[in-house]
């Protein structure tokens, strides 16, 4: 790997991880841009998701006022995040290789949707909403994590969605839990790739740091950031790497 090669590296998990801590859908930053260096999809997947986990951190460390209160169904719905990521991480790696490849770039399109319609997404939460987790809920985050384990681009934004539809709290507190239900399901993936997957560990050191970093920052940035701008250009960026990979 060049020095160039490194830098781009190092920032794409900076941009990741601050993307991720405001709303969701960093992995349309540092997926591509490990495919760009050369790395083959699965392997690239794998490296992405374990780089990403510091960043997960970060938005959580900087969320700590936010998640006051919520130890309760953070512990609850941690348990359920981890094993539907250990579900998804068991069909990534068990699926052939080239299945993957076939269908990254549908991800990679269908998670910038996620991403467009965000908005919406939002405004259709809330209509059955309770204070604590329930069947509906414990349900809605296994099969977001079972996504998350396999792939987990705009991971966040499901996320969200599910829980401002079921969980009757502000939307801060939400997007904190959210962060912290990332870092549940992206701890138990790595733990898993580090074991039995391709994970390239130099390219991963440097998407951890940046996402760190990033994801430290994009906590305090939630706050003030026009979200409208971020996703639209976030959106372009993804709707270029599918066609690229489709190509």
């Amino acid at each position: 790997m060049g020095v160039l090669e490194a830098i781009a590296l190092l920032a794409a998990g900076g941009w990741a991880g601050a993307v991720n801590a405001v709303a969701g859908g960093g992995s349309l930053i540092s997926f591509p841009a490990l495919l760009a260096v050369g790395y083959p999809p699965v392997a690239a997947n794998v490296t992405n998701q374990v780089g990403l986990v510091p960043g997960y951190l970060g938005g959580s460390l900087g969320y700590r006022s936010e998640l006051t209160g919520q130890r309760a169904r953070a512990r609850a719905l941690g348990v359920t995040a981890g094993l539907g990521a250990a579900a998804g991480t068991a069909l990534l790696l068990l699926a052939p290789a080239h299945s993957f490849k076939v269908i990254v770039p549908y991800l990679v399109l269908a998670s910038c949707a996620l991403l467009a319609l965000q908005p919406q997404l939002t405004r259709a939460a809330g209509r059955h909403r309770t204070a604590h987790p329930g069947v509906p809920l414990h349900a809605g985050v296994f099969a977001a994590s079972v996504y998350g384990g396999y792939f987990g681009g705009a991971l966040g934004i499901v996320l969200l969605a599910i829980l401002g539809a079921l969980l009757a709290d502000g939307l801060q507190r939400l997007n904190a839990l959210k962060g912290l239900l990332s870092l549940a399901g992206g701890v138990v993936a790595a733990l898993s790739y580090a074991v039995f997957g391709p994970v390239h560990w130099g390219a991963a050191a440097l998407i951890a740091v940046g996402a760190l970093v990033g994801g430290r920052t994009g906590a305090g940035l939630a706050r003030r950031l026009r979200p409208d701008v971020l996703r639209w250009a976030i959106v372009s960026y993804g709707v270029t790497a599918a066609i690229v990979l489709l190509v």
